[in-house]
Order: structure tokens, then C-alpha cells, then sequence
């Protein structure tokens, strides 16, 4: 039947009226999209003949129609029949009618861009790709049927070049004889031709064609357009081969370089394919163009301003501000010439110059020196779209300045920031000339140089605000203004107010208020709410503070808030102008509360509205958080009770960072209004603070009960508020305790909990001390409580006894000390328990006053259980903390006499030192002669046999060098030369615990001497060489000031330790099978560890492409435990130095494939399939950024790559789900 119907519209298609041609040929492409299309081979032959035919009908319409119908036809029939049409097609092509050539073109394109097969795609190439050859060289061929065998030779190259390496080389000979025609446009296609073609090109066939074209170029007798092609051909040969061409830049850039600068005058476009081949190379092979960056730097210098037909006057700048004005005018009609085309070379230049500037993060220093004041020199290009560049370059240089320097605070004179520091002045003057342009363009790009300016360096334009504000001003107030520009003036403004002192902008406020306030009654959203945006800082700056300040505010009062509360109080507006109006009238009132208290009535209910209100109600309860906590103390009568009605309700919502907003915003208001809320709203809370109570989201359990500890420690909550806390809170709490997740913020609220639940008038001290440790014993169901648990009750179980009073606190030790001495094994449980206590007690309290404590705790040395041992040495070393002076001896003396139990009175001493070192308050306690015997004691066991021994002592003496830096540093340094590997592993590892974050007075004492302990990294033996790397790696994240000077020397030392060393693996003989050993995988994780840390903070040291090839790579593919620190740094440098991971893209791509195809063994155990699922979700997460990249479509692999990952239904689901994280 189908057949049939098919049948007839083939008739109808053949008919002579055009319309009902049209109509057969759109019925035939619905009938081929159809999924159950069928036909035998002859109908098969007779539709794709008629549909050939169709091609030249002499109707526009039906002829384009028929080109569509050859998509679905494709798909549906045989192998033969495409093979057929093709052929078909390709003889009009060359011989058919000149005016049937480009819809024939068309239509071999078409069914070149539907073959799916590779059987169907070498058949049509063995075909067709010979006559289209020939059709390109044939003698006497038209330029027309040469341009249009080139486009389709083209369209074959980029799909199937791969699968022609037989051709390849015959092609390239064919093409590169092409680039001598006579026709531009043949040239323009033949250079388009070879770069797809050399995508898929051997090295060898690479290097002939590059080598070709550069013979071209050094015989100088060929006419200059000619010369002109090879230059092109050379910039899309690397644009297509990224790194590969690295090999070959030794012979081409000499010849650029030499081009560029020994072209005739007006030669312009020559320049500008050397400048735009010069910036292929530099990002995609800036490992091989290192050696040439300096001349190419000098290069674009010298053609950033190139400029013959015009000579500048405005060089000697005067600083008469009146004359700019009207010069300025003048100047930019003054010269235009539409043959001029020198902008070009400028505008080459410019990009030539951000290409360094984002390739070479490692030249910062050098630019500041050259190209930053060239730059700020040509933000007066009388073109406007170079302008537009050289602006972007200069941005780029700022980006790159913020991503170097990002984490460091110090500035010295050779920092990047240092050196942009000095160039402000030129920066402001020469772009307020800019801000006097008339065209917008122009000054939205001045703008975001500003912009950007102030995100790099937050405080640079203190003293240069005065000089700024009339652009701003004008930017805002002009008629001619565009939305765009205002938007931009108004970030600036935003940015530059948040970032500064309010006291640089007082003298300017009456200037920039009123076309401030303005912009907040514009029409167009995007401008209102940025307005918004800024008004919240103008609020800020108006009235910095609430003491008596010498600026006088309260002529803006008014003006601020009756422009904020049009805006608050029109209902049809779009959701961000009324987010931003609400955010922003909740500043209002918090600041100036105290001039406005007839206005409270009117606009304290609009945002009480606003709260009630899906969209809206979010930002709602933020801006009461911000009234309520401002120190005014604004009249919230005529809405509170409303208001904590509403929020009360908020609390049993599933939008979580509405509930967590909610409470924060109740804890503000119970606060401030405590007095004037009802104790009924205060029951009601508190039971709805039970139900968020959790483990599953510790936020949220922290700020619940910091929430229930204000509305305790409230002195006017009735009784019932302490029993609703007692019989719905409190069951929660102890619940909570027994998690093993439970730390930081929500266990410090847990804490006061507590301590504020023993003051409640209804909850006895026994009673709380028996439920806490009651928590802690081991269930039926879940077992014993796990170790995090333990010391979470314990630390809560002190600050009960703290807060209940030294009587209280005396009976729980004895009552603890009790459980201790009886000696029975069946109570392991409650004796770890105890000591934990003891222990957190003792830190809190001096329990000297108890005779013996430390025997008795000393006494559970002896226990058989490891947890007991462990929690009697930490109960010993904080108990010492609480009276140095009685207990440090104590354990000092045991270390010397006990042999047997040294590896735990050591970890005491840890305790000991490790709260030391981070209370300042106790320092003067421990004496000289403590940390005398302390250090010789330290030092005789850095050699011990035992890993566990060596890494405590290794942290003492970090933690020591903290409190005593100029006695440990130099006695450290001493031992880095130590014969035993164990010394002098410990001493690296005992720097790595003195780099603490805060700044601390070891830093000055230990810069000098830092190389000494980092140059460990070449020791001979492993362990000293991981230590080493492991000290480097604290230092970069935590002081990489310390270490910058010597990453030059340290980097090359590292990368050698990302390699896989034979001599370090070894097999070891279990008998039945064998088994082999990798001694050195946990140095090459550390190393790759290392890196990924001084990424974050050493960019500008570090030489990525130098990197990324071989180390990252060989990386890629070894151990699983390597290979999950190399996928974070290959997303990092994707993110950070996207030009590096372009140019080698091609060679990461292997291992990333093997990686994510990877299948465990058959009988592999759950832990194993686990850990290859983490690894598959790793590899795809660095695909993710890779594929985030611009520019990654050049590489064909990692194209494919995608491509086979979309293709699996698993793989694609678990990247799709990363790409969305």
C-alpha cells in the first residue's frame, strides 16, 4: 500500500504544474521521515533519480525542497543507491550546467554530512574523491568548479579524513599546488582545504606540508599575495593542529617575525596574518614558543601602535582638563580614510599581545615593565573596534594580575600587584579622557576596565574618586546614554563603593545621589535593579557608622527612601527589581530607622506583605534579619507579633534556605524584642525547633539551637518555655549527640545548649549528667558509639559540669575517677567514656586539687583495648594543659622511664604542645627548661623504628617551633644533614606542622632557611623525598610567600617525582601467586597533590604546558590513587590556563577514554566496583571542564571522545548529572 501512495506522488513530482510539484516533493519528505519507510530496489532507484532530477527543476522552491528530501533519503536506502547518487552528482558538478553548480554542491554536501557508516563513507571516497581532485588540478579548470570541488573536498576532509591515509599524501600534493593560483578565492578555499585535511595528517606529512609552504615563503620572488596565502596557511595549519606544530615553529616564526617587520609600508594584511599566526602559536603550543615570547612581545609593542598615515598630536598630553574637552571633539572626526587599513595590524597586535598575556602567566612581571604602559597609551585609538581590543587586552592583563596574585596579601615590589598599583594614576587619567568620548561603545569599555580594575586591587581609587564621578555622573544623566552604558556605570559605582572607605566618597555624595535615584525610576528592569543594588551601598556610605560623624545624612534620608518605596510598593514589576527593592529597603530602615519614624507605619506592612508572597519571601525575612539586628533598635511594634507569626510558620516549610534564614532572622529578633513577644510564640517555636534537629543537615541544626539557647538564655521565657525545651528539644539533642557527623558549629551550639539547659529552672544537673552519659552506652541495635560521638559527649559533659559550678564539677571527677579504678574489663565502654571527660574537663579546669588523677589515668595505659589507651593518653596530655607546671614533669619523666608505653605518653605530649601552640594565654608557662628537655628528648627518638613514634614526635617539634622558632629552626636545620633517612625524614615532616595558617613568628625566622628543608625533595631515599614534598605542599597552601623565590629550582625537582620508577617496584613471592609492590605510589600522590595545591596559589610560577606534557599525562594513566589528583588538575588548568590544555588536548584524551571504559574483573568485590564507579565520575567530571573549554572542538579525538560518551546511555547520564552540579 505504501508503495503505492509512493507511486503516485513520484508521478505528481514529474507533473508541469510547479505547485503541485512542490506539494508531491514535501508529501515525499514526510513519507521518508516515517520510522517503518520501506521499498524495493526499484522504487528505491526510480525516487532517487526523480529526486536528482528535482535538483535542476526550474522552480527556486521545489529545487530547495528536493535538497531536504536527500537528508531522510540517505538513511533509508542501500549502500548502492547513495554510492550512485553520489557519483551522479559529482559528474554535474564538474561537467553539468553552470547554473545547476550550487544547488548540486548543496546536495553533495548534504548527503556528506547524513553518512553515518564508514563502509558507505570509504566507498563514496574511493569514489568520488579522485574526480574531485582532478576537478581542482585539471589544466584550464574554471575557478568556479575549482572553489566547489575544494568546499566539498573540504566538508569530506573534516568528517572522513582519517579514514583516507592512503590519499593523504596525493591530496596534500594536489592542494599545496593550489596555492599558487592566480584566484583569491581558490587560495582562500585550498588554505581551508589543508587545514582540515592536516588534522588527520601523519607528523611526517605534516612537517612536508609545513616545510612546503615555508620554502614558499623565504623565496621572495613570488607576488605579495601569494606570500600573503602561505602566511594564512600557516596560521590555520596550527589553528587545526594545535600542539603538533609545535616541532615546526623553529622554522616558521624566524620567517614571520622577519615578514612582520621587513614588510613594505603598505602592506598591511601581510602583518596581520603574521600577528594572527604568531597568536595561534602562542596558545596552542606555548611550551614550543617559549624561546621566541620576548621578540614576539617586542614585536606586537612596536605594531600596537602602528599608525603611517596618521601622525599623533596628542602625544605631549597636556593636563589643561578644559582644552581635552573640546579637542577631543575635534580629534575624532579629525582624520578618516576608508582605504586605511593599517587598524588591522593594531588590532592583530592587540590580540597577539592578550594571547601572551593569557599563555604566559609567568611573564606578568615583564609586561608591567613593557607592555602595561603601552596599553594605557593606546586607550587613545581613534578606532573605535581596535580600541575595543586593546581595552580587552588590558583587561585581560587585570584577570591575570587577580589569578596570580589570588590568596597573597603581602605586596612587594615585585609583585604583579605592586607594579599595577603604580600605574593607576596613568590608568584613571587616561580613561576619564575616554569617559569624555561620545561614543557609548567606548565608554561602556572604559567602564569595565574599571570595573575590573577595582575587582584586581579593591582599594586603588581612594584618591582618584573626585576625578571619576562626573563621568559616572554624566554616563548616568546624559540623554544619549544607553541602558547598557548605564548599567555598567552603575556596577562600577557599586563595585567602587563596597571596596573603599565611605570617607572617600562623602565629599561626592550630593553629586551622585540624585542620578543615582534617578536610575531607580528607569523603565528598563535591568537598570532599576542594579540602581537598587547601588542605593543599598550608597545607605552604607551615607552613614558608615551610628556615633556622631562629621558627614551630615540626613538630607539623603528622604530623598533614598522615597525613591526605594515607589519601587517597594508597585506590584508589577519584575521579580529582581522587587527582590532588590525589598533587600534594599530593609538597609534603609536598619540605618536610618531613627529619621524615620512616621514613615515605619507605611512601609514596616509592604514588607510584611512581601513575606507572604512565594517569590518574594525569602528576601523578605532577610531584610527583617537586617532590621532587626541594626543597633537602632527600630519601632517594630505595629508589625512584630505578625511577624514572628509568619516566620514561626516558615520553619515547617521544605525550601531550606528559606527555613535557615528563618531562624536566623527569629534569633536576631528574639534578641533585640525579646521583652515585647509573648510566651506563647516562644512555646510554639521551640517545638517547632525539635523537628530540624538533626544530623542530616548540620547547618541547619546549628543555627536551631543557637535559636533555642537565645530564647533560654532570655531572662523574661516563662517556665513552660524551659519544659517545652526539656520534653521536645532535649530528646532531639541527645539523638543528635550520638552522631558521628556531629563537629564545628554545630556541636559549639551544642555546647551552650547544654550549658544554658543546666540554668533552666526545670532541668536538674543529675538529671542532664546521667542522660548525656546514658547517650553514650552502646545500643542493642547500632552497638557501641563511634570515636567522634564519644568525644562529642564528652566535650558536652564539660561544659555542663563548667557551667553548673566547681562543687558540681568535683563530684562528676570523683564520680569519673570511680568508674576508673574499678578495674573490671566488662566496662571498657564507660571507662573510655571517662577519660574522654577527664580529659576535656582537665583542658577547662586545674584538677590538681584531686590527688593522683594522673596515676589513675596513667594506671589504663595498661588496658588490653587500643581505644582505652588512646583516650588515657589524651585525658593525660589535656589534664596537663590545665596545670603545666605540676603535670608536664610528670610526663616528661614517664617518656624517659617507660619505655613500653613512650608512643602514647608522647601523643600526651602532643596534646600538650599542639594547645599550646594555639593559646597564646599559656605561653609564658612553659619554661625554658621544659622545652630544653622537651627538644632532647624529641631528638633522641626521631630515629625510631616505628612510623607512629617518628610522625608525633615530628608534629611536637612543628608544634614547638611555633612557640620557640629561633631555638627549634636552626636545630632542625642542623639534622637536614643527618646520615639517618628517619632524621631527616622527621625534621621535613615537623616544618610541614610549623606552616600553619595564621601569621606566626616563626615566618621571618624560617624564610632564609626554608630551602634547606625543601631541597630534601632530591634526598636518595623515599621516605625524606615524600616528607619533603609533603612539607612543600603545606607551605604553598598555607604561607606561599615562604617558598615563591625557590619554586624555580623546586618545580623541575617535584615534576621528577610524578614518575613511575622501576627501581621502586618491586614482586613479592606469596607462594601461590605473586604480588606486586609499588614503594614509591604514595610519593607520586603527594607530588601530584603538591601541584594541584600551588596551582592555587603559585600560578605565575608555575609553566603548565611543561607540566601537562609528560608528567600529567604519564599521570593520567597509572595507579587509581594518582589518577584522582591528576583528573582535579587537569580541570584546574582547563579552568585557569585553558591555552596549555588546548594545545596538547589530543595526547590527554587516551587515558581519559581508557579510564572511563575501564570494567573491573568479573569476581571483583564491592569495594573494588566502587572505587572504579569513583574513578569513571572523576575522569568524566575533568572531561566535563575539558569540554567547557572554547576551542576544543579543533582536536578530533577529544571530539569523538564526547561523542562515544553520549553515545552510552550510562556514561551520558552520570556526565550529564556532573555537568549540572
Amino acid at each position: 500500500m505504501a508503495n503505492l501512495a509512493i507511486s503516485g506522488i513520484l508521478e505528481k513530482m514529474t507533473g508541469k504544474d510547479k505547485d503541485y510539484r512542490y506539494m508531491a516533493t514535501s508529501d515525499l519528505i514526510n513519507e521518508l521521515s516515517k520510522d517503518g519507510f520501506k521499498v524495493d530496489s526499484d522504487l528505491e532507484s526510480k525516487i532517487s533519480n526523480i529526486v536528482l532530477q528535482q535538483l535542476d527543476d526550474s522552480s527556486g522552491d521545489v529545487s530547495g525542497l528536493a535538497v531536504k528530501c536527500l537528508a531522510p533519503l540517505v538513511k533509508k536506502v542501500s549502500e548502492t543507491r547513495v554510492l550512485e547518487m553520489m557519483t551522479k552528482l559529482c559528474e554535474k558538478l564538474l561537467h553539468g550546467k553552470d547554473q545547476h553548480r550550487d544547488i548540486t554542491s548543496i546536495a553533495m554536501k548534504t548527503i556528506i554530512s547524513e553518512i553515518t557508516s564508514t563502509t558507505v563513507a570509504e566507498r563514496v571516497l574511493v569514489s568520488i574523491s579522485p574526480e574531485l581532485v582532478k576537478g581542482i588540478t585539471a589544466v584550464g579548470s574554471k575557478a568556479e568548479i575549482k572553489c566547489e570541488s575544494l568546499d566539498i573536498l573540504c566538508e569530506i576532509l573534516h568528517r572522513f579524513g582519517n579514514l583516507m591515509t592512503t590519499d593523504h599524501e596525493s591530496l596534500l600534493n594536489a592542494l599545496l599546488s593550489q596555492l599558487n593560483s592566480n584566484q583569491a578565492s581558490v587560495r582562500k578555499k585550498t588554505i581551508s582545504c589543508i587545514a582540515s585535511l592536516a588534522s588527520s595528517l601523519s607528523d611526517d606529512l605534516l612537517a612536508k606540508a609545513t616545510t612546503e609552504v615555508v620554502k614558499l615563503l623565504n623565496n621572495k620572488g613570488p607576488k605579495p599575495e601569494i606570500t600573503r596565502t602561505n602566511i594564512q596557511m600557516i596560521g590555520a595549519l596550527s589553528r587545526s593542529v594545535g600542539y603538533r606544530f609545535g616541532p615546526l615553529l623553529g622554522d616558521t616564526v624566524p620567517v614571520l617575525i622577519n615578514y612582520c617587520t621587513s614588510a613594505s609600508e603598505n602592506d598591511e594584511e601581510l602583518r596581520e596574518y603574521s600577528l594572527q599566526a604568531l597568536e595561534s602559536f602562542l596558545l596552542r603550543c606555548p611550551r614550543d614558543i617559549s624561546s621566541y615570547c620576548d621578540e614576539i612581545l617586542h614585536l606586537t609593542l612596536e605594531f600596537l601602535s602602528y599608525d603611517p598615515n596618521f601622525t599623533d598630536n596628542m602625544e605631549e598630553d597636556t593636563d589643561d582638563e578644559e582644552n581635552i574637552e573640546e579637542e577631543d571633539d575635534e580629534s575624532a572626526d579629525e582624520y578618516t580614510d576608508d582605504e586605511d587599513i593599517s587598524w588591522k595590524v593594531r588590532r592583530a597586535s592587540a590580540k597577539c599581545l592578550a594571547a601572551i598575556i593569557v599563555s604566559r602567566p609567568e611573564m606578568l612581571t615583564k609586561l608591567y615593565g613593557e607592555a602595561c604602559p603601552k596599553l594605557i597609551d593606546r586607550f587613545k585609538e581613534r578606532e573605535e573596534n581596535v580600541k575595543m581590543d586593546v581595552f580587552n587586552t588590558f583587561i585581560e592583563l587585570l584577570r591575570q594580575t587577580g589569578n596570580v596574585t589570588k590568596g597573597q596579601s603581602d605586596i612587594n615590589e615585585l609583585s604583579p600587584r605592586w607594579l599595577l598599583n603604580q600605574e593607576v594614576p596613568k590608568i584613571v587619567k587616561s580613561i576619564n579622557r575616554q569617559l569624555r568620548e561620545k561614543s557609548i561603545k567606548t565608554k561602556i569599555g572604559a567602564f569595565s576596565v574599571l570595573k575590573e580594575l577595582v575587582v584586581v586591587l579593591p582599594d586603588c581609587l581612594a584618591d582618584h574618586i573626585g576625578s571619576l564621578v562626573s563621568g559616572i555622573e554624566k554616563a548616568l544623566n546624559d540623554k544619549s546614554s544607553t541602558s547598557n552604558l548605564k548599567i555598567e556605570a552603575l556596577i562600577f559605582t557599586r563595585l567602587v563603593m563596597a571596596s573603599h572607605s565611605p570617607s572617600v566618597f562623602h565629599p561626592y555624595i550630593e553629586v551622585l545621589s540624585s542620578p543615582i535615584l534617578n536610575a531607580v525610576s528607569e523603565r528598563y528592569y535591568k537598570v532599576t535593579a542594579e540602581a537598587l543594588r547601588v542605593c543599598g551601598e550608597l545607605v552604607r556610605v551615607v552613614r558608615p557608622n551610628f556615633q556622631a560623624c562629621n558627614f551630615d545624612f540626613k538630607p539623603y534620608v528622604h530623598p533614598i527612601y522615597n525613591a526605594i518605596l515607589k519601587r517597594l510598593a508597585n506590584q508589577d514589576q519584575d521579580q529582581e527589581v522587587k527582590e532588590c527593592a525589598i533587600s534594599c529597603m530593609g538597609l534603609v530602615i536598619s540605618t536610618f530607622g531613627d529619621n524615620l519614624q512616621r514613615e515605619l507605619p507605611t512601609c514596616l506592612p509592604v514588607l510584611v506583605d512581601r513575606m507572604g508572597n512565594e517569590i518574594t519571601r525569602l528576601t523578605a525575612v532577610k531584610a527583617f534579619s537586617v532590621i532587626a539586628s541594626s543597633p537602632l533598635k527600630i519601632d517594630l511594634s505595629c508589625v512584630l507579633d505578625h511577624v514572628i507569626a509568619e516566620l514561626t510558620t516558615f520553619l515547617r516549610k521544605a525550601n531550606r534556605a528559606l527555613r535557615q534564614a528563618t531562624l536566623a532572622t527569629l534569633n536576631s529578633l528574639v534578641a533585640a524584642y525579646g521583652d515585647r513577644i509573648g510566651s506563647s510564640a516562644y512555646e510554639t517555636i521551640t517545638a517547632e525547633l525539635s523537628n530540624l534537629i538533626s544530623d542530616s543537615d548540620l547547618h541547619m541544626t546549628a543555627l536551631a539551637l543557637v535559636l533555642c539557647y537565645t530564647l533560654m538564655s532570655d531572662k523574661r521565657s516563662s517556665p513552660n518555655v524551659g519544659l517545652t525545651v526539656r520534653y521536645k528539644v532535649l530528646p532531639q539533642a541527645l539523638t543528635l549527640i550520638r552522631s558521628s557527623l556531629l563537629q564545628g558549629q554545630a556541636l559549639l551550639a551544642l555546647q551552650n545548649f547544654f550549658a544554658a539547659l543546666v540554668h533552666s529552672a526545670n532541668t536538674s544537673f543529675d538529671d542532664l549528667l546521667d542522660s548525656l552519659l546514658s547517650s553514650a552506652k552502646p545500643s542493642p541495635q547500632s552497638g557501641g558509639l563511634a570515636k567522634q560521638a564519644l568525644y562529642s559527649v564528652a566535650q558536652c559533659v564539660a561544659v555542663l559540669c563548667l557551667a553548673a559550678g566547681d562543687q558540681k564539677c568535683a563530684s562528676t571527677v570523683e564520680m569519673l575517677t570511680s568508674i576508673l579504678k574499678d578495674d573490671s574489663t566488662t566496662n571498657s565502654a564507660k571507662q573510655h567514656l571517662s577519660l574522654l571527660c577527664l580529659g576535656e574537663i582537665g583542658r577547662r579546669k586545674d584538677l590538681s586539687s584531686h590527688p593522683h588523677i594522673e596515676n589513675i589515668v596513667i594506671e589504663s595505659f595498661q588496658s588490653p583495648f587500643e581505644e582505652i589507651k588512646s583516650a588515657a593518653s589524651y585525658a593525660l596530655g589535656n589534664i596537663a594543659v590545665g596545670n603545666l607546671s605540676k603535670y608536664l614533669p610528670f610526663i616528661l619523666d614517664q617518656i624517659d622511664n617507660q619505655q613500653k608505653k613512650q608512643y602514647l605518653l608522647l601523643h600526651s605530649l602532643k596534646e600538650v604542645i599542639a594547645r599550646q601552640s594555639v593559646g597564646k594565654a599559656g605561653q609564658a608557662e612553659f619554661q625554658a627548661t621544659s622545652v630544653e628537655k622537651i627538644l632532647k628528648l624529641l631528638f633522641n627518638h626521631c630515629e625510631s623504628e616505628e612510623e607512629g613514634v617518628r610522625n608525633v614526635v615530628a608534629e611536637c617539634l612543628g608544634k614547638i617551633a611555633l612557640i620557640e622558632p629561633a631555638k627549634l629552626v636552626p636545630a632542625l636545620k642542623v639534622r637536614t644533614t643527618s646520615p639517618a633517612a628517619f632524621t631527616r625524614a622527621t625534621v621535613a615532616i615537623a616544618i610541614k606542622y610549623s606552616m600553619v595558617e595564621r601569621p606566626e613568628k616563626i615566618d621571618e625566622i624560617i624564610f632564609p632557611e626554608i630551602s634547606s628543608f625543601l631541597m630534601l625533595i632530591k634526598d636518595h631515599d623515599r621516605h625524606v623525598r615524600r616528607a619533603a614534598v609533603l612539607a612543600l605542599s603545606t607551605a604553598a597552601h598555607n604561607k606561599p610567600n615562604l617558598i615563591k623565590g625557590h619554586l624555580p629550582e623546586l618545580l623541575p625537582l617535584l615534576y621528577d617525582q610524578t614518575v613511575v620508577k622501576q627501581e621502586l617496584i618491586r614482586t613479592v613471592d606469596l607462594g601461590p601467586f605473586k604480588h606486586i609492590v609499588d614503594d614509591g605510589l604514595e610519593l607520586r600522590k603527594a607530588a601530584f597533590e603538591c601541584v594541584d595545591t600551588l596551582l592555587d596559589t603559585c600560578l605565575d610560577q608555575v609553566n603548565p604546558s611543561s607540566f601537562i606534557v609528560p608528567f600529567l599525562r604519564s599521570g593520567l594513566d597509572d595507579h587509581y590513587d594518582v589518577k584522582m589528583p591528576c583528573h582535579l588538575i587537569l580541570s584546574k588548568l582547563a579552568d585557569k590556563c585553558s591555552a596549555a590544555v588546548l594545545a596538547v588536548l589530543d595526547s590527554l584524551v587516551d587515558p581519559l577514554q581508557k579510564t572511563v571504559n575501564h570494567k573491573p574483573k568479573q569476581d571483583a568485590v564491592k569495594q573494588e566496583v566502587d572505587r572504579n564507579e569513583d574513578m569513571i565520575r572523576s575522569a568524566l567530571r575533568a572531561i566535563a571542564s575539558l569540554n567547557r573549554i572554547s576551542g576544543g572542538d579543533c582536536s578530533l579525538k577529544f571530539k569523538s571522545l564526547m561523542n562515544e560518551i553520549m553515545r552510552s546511555s550510562v556514561l551520558a547520564e552520570k556526565f550529564n548529572s556532573i555537568s549540572n552540579e
